[in-house]
């Protein structure tokens, strides 16, 4: 039996499904058990889910910390226990009394470099147990917050209901950033309380919603982005000798770059395989994974 390819899977998920759901399609598509995901996407968003199958599921834990963008829906006047439409609504406030001018202020105080409490409902772990089952079982946890980047907060439309406000926006942002969170900490700078009714990831990294397929197109049609592909279009490039590959294949080190690359780097063979994924350091490219 041929061993199943590697390479990566572009995954547009509907709403509804797990990222683990999409896992276990993806698996029966490939053939193979070895198939990952990098960057969770909660059952009521949609989007662009990176998907690894065999070898590529190496590269799975790098892409995770590149920088993801999404579209969404926060909906203001309204918190709720999970800080999206999922919970239950746990506080109302009127938006009548909210202008544009104090949306513009608030969205302003949650862009660059912030620190950002995760939501309660999350897979975040907590002396080894995840934040979501102890919330649901009564103990939630007292979350730190943490140090995120959002590149780009950007309120494309604003609809109002009554006395609740709807605020499509667009979001750039780094890894670990919850859009949620941001939907419960804008509803708190404003008074209203919100949350996030809609959600859609468009970009992880390199890899954008063009670039996706549905399921029932995978169904279809597999085809996977090779390896190599995926790795050049992530990460910077280094092209190696052949010597050179042999010993990075065997987990041996070569020369740092000059000048030294700042994160991952992917390393090609004259044929164009790739060998490896490399960090510069202390005057070494060290092999982070070996994949020939």
């Amino acid at each position: 039996m041929s061993q199943p390819e590697s390479g990566l899977v572009i995954v547009d998920k509907p709403g509804g499904m797990t990222s683990h759901d999409v896992v276990a399609k993806v698996r029966r598509l490939a053939g193979t058990r070895k198939v990952g995901h990098a960057g969770t996407l909660d059952p009521m968003a949609t989007g662009v889910l990176v998907v690894g199958v065999e070898k590529a599921t190496r590269l799975l834990g790098y892409l995770t910390l590149t920088e993801k963008e999404y579209a969404a829906t926060i909906r203001l006047g309204q918190s709720t226990s999970t800080d999206d439409a999922e919970g239950e609504i746990t506080g109302t406030a009127t938006c009548g009394g909210t202008s544009a001018e104090d949306l513009a202020e608030a969205v302003t105080g949650l862009t660059g470099e912030i620190q950002q409490v995760p939501p309660a409902v999350s897979a975040i772990k907590v002396d080894g147990q995840r934040a979501y089952k102890l919330t649901r079982a009564g103990a939630a946890p007292e979350l730190k917050p943490r140090p995120v980047t959002v590149y780009e907060f950007t309120v494309t439309e604003v609809r109002r209901h009554e006395d609740l406000l709807d605020v499509d926006a667009t979001v750039r942002c780094s890894s670990g950033t919850y859009i949620r969170a941001l939907a419960r900490d804008l509803g708190a700078a404003l008074g209203t309380g919100g949350h996030l009714t809609r959600l859609r990831r468009t970009r992880v990294g390199p890899y954008g919603a063009e670039m996706s397929r549905t399921l029932d197109e995978l169904a279809e049609r597999f085809e996977l982005l090779a390896l190599a592909q995926a790795a050049a279009a992530c990460f910077p490039n280094r092209n190696v000798t052949a010597g050179e590959a042999r010993r990075l294949a065997h987990g041996g080190r070569l020369a740092a770059a000059d000048p030294p690359g700042a994160g991952p780097t992917a390393a090609f063979a004259p044929d164009g395989t790739l060998v490896a994924l490399v960090v510069d350091e202390s005057g070494q490219a060290r092999p982070l994974v070996v994949f020939a």
